[in-house]
């Protein structure tokens, strides 16, 4: 249950989703119920059958900052950058600061200290300072730095998604959830990306309760665990912010009886981040790295909404933690011989 070997599982090449459904509700969604392991195949269009009067649905509002910069040396050698703490680079220069950020670097040589670096519409940056593929850098020029940004980046999708070079416009809407607000996600919460207005509409309808929290999703999602007791794994911390009437909801919920049903693995992590031994869930905001894997015994929430996860990931840890590990690999085993199509853009699960 401990070894990184036994969260490993073979997925064709061609199950990896390339683009998203046509229309985000028409994807599959398979049903693990794990009070007798039964599965039922759906479609997100259904969720409505499963869902009642009462519950509350926790949504990840975070938004995913266009934040991929290519630009050139010097010497005129291609750059390209990824900004991972956009949110706070914002609440620094909203404090007075600079716009100083740390990135991901790739470059055919190595980026050094003092090198400065031109980007579309009058962007530079000065690289402050250079470690093993990250960089610190400072923006100058461009104006409105946000509002440049927004322009002249481009979508960080994931590496298993491949775009020809500047072919991603499309993904500006796709990749993000019809309820993205709060700018500094790397990723986007892609259980939340099945869900359309009308699909929320209709929920309301039903009388659930639809609350968000923030967690800007980082590029530790996609690193992979290095370590083969996952005990020893060490996450990397998210920021995330719980907002005092979500915090109400949830609780009211909980002291009725009634389902905290999270949207995504990142909903899922904050809420328990959050959630003190009695149950309750507590507001405000700060740095969550919460390591979910089987053995945590969960406080807040009673369902959840995800995707299909990569093999060896803490992702496929955290669900095999609510599920359990057997329950998931077999539900992924009949993913697979059913054609779900997988990770981001792929197929959702409903576990209740």
């Amino acid at each position: 249950m401990f070894s990184l070997d036994d969260y490993d599982y073979h997925l064709p090449e061609g199950r990896i989703a390339q683009r998203p459904a046509q229309r985000r509700d028409e994807a599959r969604m398979l049903v693990l119920d794990r009070r007798d392991g039964s599965l039922a195949h759906r479609r997100f269009r259904d969720l409505p059958a499963y869902l009642r009067p009462g519950d509350v649905l926790v949504v990840n509002d975070t938004r995913v900052v266009c934040g991929r910069l290519i630009g050139r040396k010097p010497t005129g050698g291609r750059v390209e950058l990824l900004i991972l703490d956009y949110a706070d680079l914002l609440r620094r220069r909203a404090a007075g600061g600079g716009l100083t950020a740390r990135c991901l670097v790739k470059a055919a040589k190595p980026t050094r200290a003092g090198t400065r670096l031109d980007f579309p519409e009058g962007l530079q940056a000065e690289v402050l300072a250079a470690d093993n593929g990250m960089l610190t850098v400072r923006f100058e020029g461009g104006g409105d730095f946000d509002a440049l940004v927004e322009r002249i980046g481009h979508v960080p999708l994931p590496p298993y998604i491949q775009r020809p070079e500047g072919e991603n416009g499309a993904d500006r809407q796709a990749y993000q959830t019809v309820y993205a607000t709060h700018k500094g996600a790397v990723a986007a919460p892609t259980a939340g990306l099945h869900f359309t207005e009308a699909l929320l509409a209709e929920l309301r309808r039903l009388g659930v309760e639809i609350v968000a929290v923030t967690l800007h999703v980082g590029y530790g999602t996609f690193l992979p665990v290095r370590v083969d007791d996952i005990r020893q794994h060490r996450m990397h911390a998210e920021r995330f912010c719980i907002p005092p009437e979500t915090a109400r909801s949830v609780n009211a919920a909980r002291q009725a009886g009634r389902r905290v049903i999270a949207v995504g693995t990142t909903c899922v992590r904050t809420l328990e981040f959050n959630t003190d031994a009695a149950g309750r869930l507590a507001a405000g905001e700060g740095d969550c790295d919460l390591f979910i894997y089987p053995g945590y015994r969960f406080k807040a929430v009673d369902a959840m909404i995800t995707n299909f996860h990569l093999p060896r990931s803490t992702l496929l840890m955290l669900v095999s933690a609510f599920a359990g590990r057997e329950a998931i690999l077999e539900a992924y085993r009949a993913a697979i011989a059913g054609g779900y199509r997988f990770y981001s853009y792929g197929d959702g699960m409903l576990i209740l």
